[in-house]
């Protein structure tokens, strides 16, 4: 919920920026000036959402995605996080360039070469660990 306009504020954080662009202008203007709640049914229709999840389930998913991103390559991960990160300002151009710069540093790490050879040797690969 956009609850600004309910308190005479404006959207902050970058809402007015981030909102349009994730579900369009009608519905970013409708939801800062309206500042009604958007169900969880319409987040996921609207994108706004990866997952829902009961109540009840709520921290194991949580916990069991958490080990899951934790068993991959974290290196690849940030790098893939940073090529999604940069999609929505980038030319197509761009992005491909981005994607094989990036591609390239994944390549070198050391995390790749172990990815390959668990895929060689048919076992679940064993990932470095990032440090804090």
């Amino acid at each position: 919920m956009q609850a600004f306009a309910r308190i005479g504020l404006v959207p902050d954080c970058g809402g007015t920026w981030f909102l349009p662009r994730l579900v369009g202008t009608a519905r970013a203007r409708a939801l800062a000036l309206l500042a009604e709640p958007l169900s969880a049914e319409t987040a996921a229709e609207w994108g706004l959402v990866w997952r829902m999840v009961e109540d009840d389930r709520l921290l194991p998913e949580a916990e069991a995605l958490a080990a899951r991103l934790a068993s991959q390559a974290s290196a690849a991960l940030a790098l893939t996080k940073r090529a999604l990160d940069a999609a929505g300002d980038n030319t197509l151009a761009q992005q491909l360039d981005l994607e094989g710069e990036l591609q390239r540093q994944a390549g070198a790490h050391p995390d790749h070469g172990e990815g390959v050879r668990a895929f060689l040797e048919k076992r679940a690969p064993t990932f470095a660990r990032a440090r804090s």
